[in-house]
């Protein structure tokens, strides 16, 4: 069994606070097979209230994390006119060593958002 794990956070920094209520859906690739694992959402600190992959269930791979961000947007009156910029955020990534902690950020804007691999 690994110690690693999975977890993840959304900051709006348009407003410059957490992203409450926003839904994460994650999924695990092989070559052309994709697998749900996961969903959950953000409570008031903007992150998951547990590893959104725990040390039990995880395995090193390919994954993909898919941000609902539209909706977020659409609740906290940011979204602007259909079709929005930015409605699902993918965020694909490989985790390697399967001892290790993966935090996988979003920094989400109704135009724009960025990624890192946090700690």
């Amino acid at each position: 069994m690994s110690d690693g794990y999975l977890t993840t956070h959304v900051l709006d920094t348009a407003k410059g606070c957490p992203a409450e209520g926003l839904k994460i859906a994650l999924f695990r690739l092989d070559g052309e097979t994709r697998e749900a694992i996961a969903t959950t959402q953000t409570n008031a600190d903007g992150r998951t209230d547990s590893p959104i992959l725990p040390k039990g269930d995880f395995a090193t791979g390919t994954y993909e994390l898919v941000f609902h961000a539209g909706d977020y947007l659409r609740a906290s009156g940011q979204a602007g006119d259909d079709p929005l910029f930015l409605d699902v955020v993918p965020i694909r990534f490989g985790m390697s060593d399967a001892d290790a902690h993966y935090h996988v950020p979003l920094l989400l804007s109704p135009y724009g958002y960025s990624t890192y691999r946090g700690s």
